[in-house]
């Protein structure tokens, strides 16, 4: 499938966000946490490229699969999902309600990254929730709220809920549904993907084994600080090189587009 590139028709400031957002579809893609065409990424375009009280994001072309998706392909959409560039495809009507409602209450996030692997639903479906089983779990449990399934998310009036139960967390587990995380950046929402995920998947498969062992809370109560210096306080700006170099190196291989096309 062949898209214009949007290259030298937007800001460099939003081409890099494209590019870095088209990443994150194909690497969502290669973790093998998206379920078809069905789940949502996506990114807020700084003040600087939408203008002083415009609430402009980028969100993925509904109907591609993660890994078809480029830079120029994403859909750009204002507060109200009125697409600000025109593009031939549509969004997601479930997926603006939830995106819009986390941009419209949280000035701080500027990705929201939502997935429904199988692991991550199985676990929303557990009354108990995220167990402090592991170290995954530790960095989870120390910033995780609950949402309760209310049906797929369409309506206007669930945006309030899920605004409030979300609060100043960083993951939010979707009961019944699946798992949603927010980061200041893009790498910064991967990063936590990646560590919820994994605790879904490792307590799966240790409830599976036998009686587990939960970690001390004590633990958990400092563990912020211990992800901080793992990073070196860069949190997912130190891991996201290496994922695009991984991507680049899959790029080459490839005889479609690439992300960043």
């Amino acid at each position: 499938m062949h898209i214009p590139s949007l290259k030298d028709s937007v800001d460099a400031e939003e081409w890099q966000l494209r590019c870095d957002l088209a990443a994150c579809y194909r690497l969502v893609a290669l973790y093998g946490w998206s379920d078809l065409v069905f789940t949502h990424i996506s990114a807020k375009l700084p003040v600087s490229v939408s203008g002083e009280g415009n609430h402009h994001f980028l969100i993925n072309p509904y109907g591609l699969m993660f890994d078809e998706i480029t830079a120029s392909s994403l859909v750009k959409v204002d507060g109200w999902c009125n697409k600000v560039i025109d593009s031939p495809f549509p969004v997601n009507p479930a997926g603006f309600v939830i995106h819009s409602a986390v941009h419209e209450a949280r000035a701080d996030v500027g990705c929201v990254l939502h997935t429904h692997t199988r692991a991550g639903v199985a676990v929303s479906a557990q009354k108990c929730g995220i167990l402090p089983i592991s170290q995954q779990a530790t960095f989870v449990l120390a910033s995780l709220a609950y949402h309760d399934y209310e049906g797929v998310a369409f309506r206007e009036d669930e945006k309030t809920r899920l605004q409030a139960d979300l609060g100043q967390a960083t993951f939010l587990m979707l009961r019944n549904h699946g798992l949603l995380v927010v980061g200041a950046t893009i790498a910064d929402a991967f990063l936590a993907m990646y560590t919820f995920e994994n605790a879904c998947r490792i307590q799966i498969d240790a409830q599976a084994g036998g009686e587990t062992i939960d970690v001390d809370p004590k633990i958990v109560e400092s563990v912020t600080e211990a992800l901080r210096v793992q990073t070196g306080g860069m949190a997912g700006g130190f891991v996201w090189p290496s994922l695009l170099r991984r991507l680049d190196r899959l790029d080459q291989d490839r005889i479609d587009e690439g992300y960043r096309s």
